[in-house]
This record gives structure tokens, C-alpha cells and sequence, in this order.
């Protein structure tokens, strides 16, 4: 099939450059009116063409001698067509639209006698159709409707999504049916598309922008994964019981499960426990090809999201910024939650004006905005022109002993001498900050005085420890924690971090078949005494420039740098910030073979935190900070959160 001459500018500085013309040879009146900022639902929902295609994916997953076909549920408005106007796509990629559903509301798609989507799962379609925008739905291969296999985030994932990318903008084929012969035609639309989900829908986003296919113009990526490695494991350190083969199987329709044990046994071979980076996990890495992104990417993610960490958006973001690309950021207290379900009025706004902007070309001043929203405290939101801000720099931390075995000082000088501490695998990151002032076997932890002003953290940290290892195996986590009164979202509640209401707000047109109205939430709070800020894991024998892992031996040091989640969080004044050395964390790590006791060389540790201001900022906040009287009392935080079977997707 022929390339499509496209009709619209693919960036908007292009569309910027072509109303800057219009501008030179009109009035100004024509010319506001020929530029409109907001698009306006003037077209019936009602009446919306509703219909399904399948694009050939070029892939024959399952072998069976014939290239997979994926199904694409339409939802666009009539108007435009009978006019004669292409429209632009928003489109979702998603393995969970037959299986376990789409939203906090687990919505599936329904489809009436002819097999035409009758109700879309979330708002997106009854809001954007009428306001001149198609909506398409993607199953991912091996899911739904579609036929081949999932391979969690591999070729044939980011494929199923790319080739209907193609097939928007003239370049691949699609039929009507799933084994007929009767092509589709995509001349409805000029192909601009936007791609949005959250978590392994956002992941494909994603991956799909990492191909640099033309007429993706912009990403929405949600609680979205950008190395499937870092899902799995953190430095050679398994983070769950299970593997890719485990996820596959759990979204596959019943044909797939039947006819793709071929990509089973892949799965299976291809991502042993043993947290060595493999060609699997190379392949369903998304930041190694950031530089062939084009798209702009505006990024969501929650700062306690322990289901898809924020380990995901510090290397991702690097990346992209390294490369150029327009972005947006929200970082939410929230765990693994839709913006559609904490911030719900200002989503659906900055969604639309983003979208009218990279996909309709209208200058509507958002890319003049703050780059970043940020959650201070529930629902309490601030900006940043640039994230993280300017002015921000690293600043070396060094931990030393304190009186007390374990209850360490946190400066800026080198310490000296040794600290100790055995790995218990039933206590976790809430049990070692409860007790942060208490000697115990199994942390070593260290602390600043008070602080005499606020102290800023914004971007990655990292923690380098040298550990001497009792026994051939061994893991190690490391915590940054906020030691202060404050209310928090719950993000270890079962809601992470909101509770679902029972009155409805309604966003967009609706049908019989397909309602946008969904149930409200609030803030679920929860008033603590310390508050987890970032942490990061490892396994102490991974080498991270081979991606191997090795045996230990006993009674020799190591050297590890473990990368912590990026995060922003303002440590107030009055507050202490603390760093916190342990072993196993209780159900977000796996633990060793073994129960290592472990010795900290402290003149050789150090952790590197991101300060606005530097370690200048550090040093006024630290100076004249009175010294601090180790405790017996717990501190209140959060239950321990727990992460088993979770899956990219919300639910359990």
C-alpha cells in the first residue's frame, strides 16, 4: 500500500512556523479564527462510526505459517468523514481489554451482533470523538481478538502496536475481517496519532516510540515500564516470584495459550532468576533506543508506585532530555493510580490542551508552561519550570558512626571505622525506619541533626556501599527517609493512596452502550512519623558492567553503587534526613540463598542525592543543627507494603 501524503505538519513547531505565516497574510481576526485553542464537542457521539479492523503485523508468532493479525476497535466521528476532513488518532495498546480490564472501575470492551465495539473501556473515547478526534483500541498480540503471542513487552507486543501506527499513516495493510481478504482503508484519518495507557498499556507507548515511527507524534505514558529488566530485578536482585512466562499466560486469550508454548519456553529460557541481564531483557529495553524517539512524551508516574517503581523515570527521562525531546512531567504521592482517579478535573484539561496541541497544532500556550506538577502533599500540588530544577546538583553524603552500634551520623565528612548488621528477611523498609534511633541487628542506619531550613531533593540518587559478606550470596537495599511528623497519602492501602466514592462525575457524550461517567475518589491520608523518600536494591555479586552475577567470597569486600528511584520530595525544616544500609526488604525484594551478616566500610560508602542548591543547600540546612538523642520509641509510618503477583497493570 502506498505511503499517504500527510496533510498536517508532524511537530508543532511546524504548525507553529504555518500559523506564523497564516498570521503574515490574514487578519488578525481571521487569523484567531483560523487557529482555534480548544477543540469543542460539536460532533455526535451518537453517531459515531463504530467499527473493527485487523492489521496485519508482518509477525508469525505461534508458527503456524501465517502473519499475525491484531484487532483495531474504532470509535471516530461521521462528520468529518462525510466531509471530506481526516482526523487525528488517540489510540490505547492494551493486553487487558478481554481479561481483566481497563481503569479502577475494570471496565472490558463489549461489542454488539456485528462484533463493533459497543462500550470503550474509560472516557477517552466519549470525550475526544466529539471534539474531532478518533479513538482506537489495540489488542496486543495473543489477546482478545487478536491473533500471535504476548511476549511481555518483546517484538511482537511492540509490533501489534507499531503496525497499526503504520497502517494510520498508509504503510501496512488491515482487512475487515480476521481471516478474510477484503482490505481496510485508513483514509479517514492523517495519521497524527497520540498513544496513552497506564502501566503495561503506557509501557507499549513506550516501546513503540523507541521504533521512531513516523506519525507518532506524542506519548502518554501512565505508571509506564521503560526496561523490563528493572520490573524483574534491580542490579541482579530478583524483585518477584515469577517471570515474563507468568505475565504472558496471564493475559493470553484461550487460542493463544494453546498454540504458543514455543514463546513460553522463550520467556522461560531467555529471563532466568539469576538477574543476569540476557538478550531478552536487551531486546524489551526502551531507554537504550531513546534517541530514535520523535515523539513528545508527556510522563505520569506516582512516587510510591512499588508495583512499576520510579526507577523507570530517572533513566527513561535522562534519556529522553540527552536527545532533545519535548516533555512534560506529574509525580504524584500516589502508588500505582491513574491521574484520571486523584487529580481528575485538572487530568481531563492539561490531557485535552496536550492533545489539541501536538495533534491538532494548536498553539495554545501549554508548551509555555511549567514542566512539571508535583504532589508536595495530598492534593496539594506545586510547579517547576524545569525538572528537576535548575540549580540542582549532586552532593556527596557520608555515613559515620554515631554512640550507639548502627545509629550513625549523615554529613558531608568521611567517616571512619565499621558497621555490621545481618540480613532478616522478615523485616522490611517500614520495620528499619520505625526504628531508625534504636540499635538493631538488622540495619545500619545514619542521620543529620534537624534541619534549620528545607532541604530539596529532586532527580536520582545513588548509594555506593563496600560490604565484607559472611556467605557466597548476598543482597543489599538502601533507603533515603524524611524522619518528621507529616500526612501522607496511604500508598500501602489497598487503594495506594485514594478511596473510590459512590457519587459519579460524567466526562464526555455517552450512548446506552457506553456511559462516561465514573465514580469520584478522595485522598486516603495516613499521618506518620517518618516517610520513605527513595530506596534501591542489589545483588552484592552482580557485576553491572558485564551484567553478571558471580558467587561470593566470604570475608572479601565489595564495591555496589545502587540506583535509587528518582523521586521530589522537600525535607522541611525540623525534619532529619536519614540513610538507611539493610538486607532483604520484605516482599520488594527476594532474598538470598543465605542470611549473610554484613560489614559496611564507611569510609568507602557514600550515597550521592540530588539537592536544589547543591551541597551548599545541604550545608545551610545542616549548620547549627542541634545533635540529635537516639530514641526507644517507634516511629509511625505506613504498613509494609506488599507486592505479591503483582502484575504492570493495578490489580492483584
Amino acid at each position: 500500500m502506498p505511503t499517504r501524503i500527510r496533510r498536517t505538519p508532524r511537530r508543532p513547531l511546524a504548525a507553529a512556523a504555518t500559523a506564523a505565516l497564516l498570521a503574515a497574510l490574514v487578519t488578525p481576526a481571521a487569523a484567531r479564527t483560523a487557529a482555534p485553542r480548544t477543540s469543542e464537542p460539536v460532533y455526535s457521539y451518537g453517531d459515531a462510526i463504530r467499527e473493527a479492523v485487523w492489521v496485519d503485523t508482518g509477525l508469525d508468532g505461534n508458527g503456524d505459517g501465517k502473519t499475525d493479525r491484531v484487532a483495531v476497535d474504532i470509535v471516530r466521528p461521521a462528520e468529518p468523514a462525510r466531509r471530506g476532513r481526516e482526523v487525528p488518532v488517540i489510540m490505547e495498546a492494551s493486553p487487558y481489554y478481554s481479561c481483566c480490564g481497563r481503569g479502577n472501575e475494570s471496565q472490558r470492551k463489549t461489542y454488539d451482533a456485528d462484533g463493533d465495539v459497543v462500550r470503550m473501556p474509560l472516557f477517552y473515547d466519549n470525550y475526544f470523538v466529539p471534539r474531532g478526534y478518533a479513538f482506537v483500541g489495540v489488542d496486543l498480540a495473543g489477546t482478545n481478538r487478536s491473533d500471535g503471542c504476548a511476549d511481555v513487552g518483546g517484538r511482537s507486543d511492540i509490533q501489534s502496536a507499531k503496525a497499526v501506527v503504520d497502517w494510520l499513516n498508509g504503510r501496512a495493510t488491515a482487512y475487515t475481517t480476521r481471516t478474510g481478504t477484503q482490505r481496510a482503508r485508513a483514509d479517514w484519518t492523517n495519521g497524527r496519532t497520540g498513544m496513552i495507557g497506564k502501566s503495561w498499556d503506557g509501557t507499549i507507548a513506550n516501546g513503540v516510540a523507541a521504533t521512531g515511527v513516523e506519525g507518532l507524534e506524542t506519548i502518554v505514558p501512565i505508571a509506564a515500564i521503560s526496561s523490563w529488566y528493572d520490573y524483574y530485578f534491580a542490579q541482579g536482585a530478583p524483585l518477584y516470584g515469577s517471570g515474563p512466562d507468568w505475565l504472558s499466560e496471564y493475559v493470553s486469550s484461550p487460542g493463544a495459550r494453546a498454540t504458543c508454548d514455543a514463546v513460553q519456553r522463550e520467556l522461560v529460557d531467555g529471563a532466568p532468576r539469576t538477574g543476569d541481564r540476557t538478550p531478552l531483557w536487551t531486546e524489551r529495553d526502551y531507554v537504550r533506543a531513546a534517541s530514535k524517539v520523535k515523539a513528545s512524551v508527556f510522563l505520569v508516574h506516582g512516587m510510591q508506585d512499588l508495583n512499576v517503581r520510579m526507577q523507570h523515570v530517572g533513566p527513561w527521562w535522562d534519556a529522553l532530555a540527552k536527545n532533545g525531546v519535548e516533555r512534560k512531567i506529574w509525580l504524584s504521592q500516589t502508588g500505582h493510580v491513574d491521574p484520571f482517579d486523584f487529580r481528575r478535573a485538572e487530568w481531563v484539561d492539561t490531557l485535552h490542551r496536550w492533545f489539541d496541541h501536538e495533534l491538532l497544532g494548536y498553539d495554545n500556550g501549554i508548551d509555555r508552561e511549567p514542566m512539571a506538577d508535583i504532589e508536595r502533599g495530598p492534593d496539594q500540588w506545586v510547579t517547576s519550570a524545569v525538572w528537576p530544577p535548575h540549580g540542582t546538583r549532586t552532593t556527596t553524603l557520608r555515613p559515620a558512626r554515631g554512640a550507639q552500634p548502627g545509629v550513625g551520623t549523615l554529613g558531608l565528612r568521611k567517616g571512619h571505622g565499621t558497621e555490621t548488621f545481618t540480613d532478616d528477611r522478615e523485616l522490611s523498609e517500614t520495620d528499619w525506619a520505625a526504628r531508625i534511633d534504636t540499635p538493631t541487628p538488622d540495619k545500619a542506619g545514619f542521620t543529620t541533626g534537624p534541619l534549620t531550613r528545607g532541604l530539596r531533593l529532586s532527580g536520582s540518587s545513588t548509594v555506593t556501599v563496600t560490604a565484607t559478606p559472611t556467605t557466597p550470596t548476598a543482597h543489599l537495599s538502601a533507603v533515603l527517609v524524611d524522619l518528621g511528623p507529616a500526612t501522607i497519602r496511604d500508598y500501602a492501602d489497598a487503594g495506594e493512596g485514594i478511596t473510590t466514592l459512590t457519587d459519579r462525575t460524567c466526562w464526555g457524550a455517552s450512548t446506552p452502550g457506553d456511559s462516561p461517567c465514573y465514580q469520584e475518589t478522595a485522598a486516603r491520608t495516613a499521618d506518620v512519623g517518618y516517610t520513605i523518600v527513595s530506596r534501591g536494591w542489589a545483588d552484592l555479586g552482580h557485576d553491572t558492567g558485564t551484567g553478571e552475577g558471580a558467587p561470593l567470597t566470604p570475608g572479601k569486600p565489595y564495591t555496589v553503587t545502587l540506583d535509587l528511584a528518582a523521586t521530589d520530595h522537600v525535607v522541611p525544616a525540623g525534619h532529619r534526613l536519614a540513610l538507611i544500609v539493610a538486607g532483604t526488604d520484605r516482599d520488594l525484594l527476594d532474598p538470598p540463598a543465605d542470611t549473610p551478616v554484613l560489614t559496611l566500610d564507611l569510609a568507602r560508602t557514600s550515597a550521592r542525592v540530588p539537592f536544589t542548591g547543591g551541597p551548599a543547600a545541604f550545608a545551610r540546612a545542616t549548620a547549627g543543627s542541634p545533635s540529635h538523642a537516639p530514641g526507644a520509641t517507634p516511629l509511625d509510618g505506613v504498613t509494609a507494603p506488599s507486592t505479591v503477583h503483582r502484575v504492570p497493570e493495578g490489580g492483584q
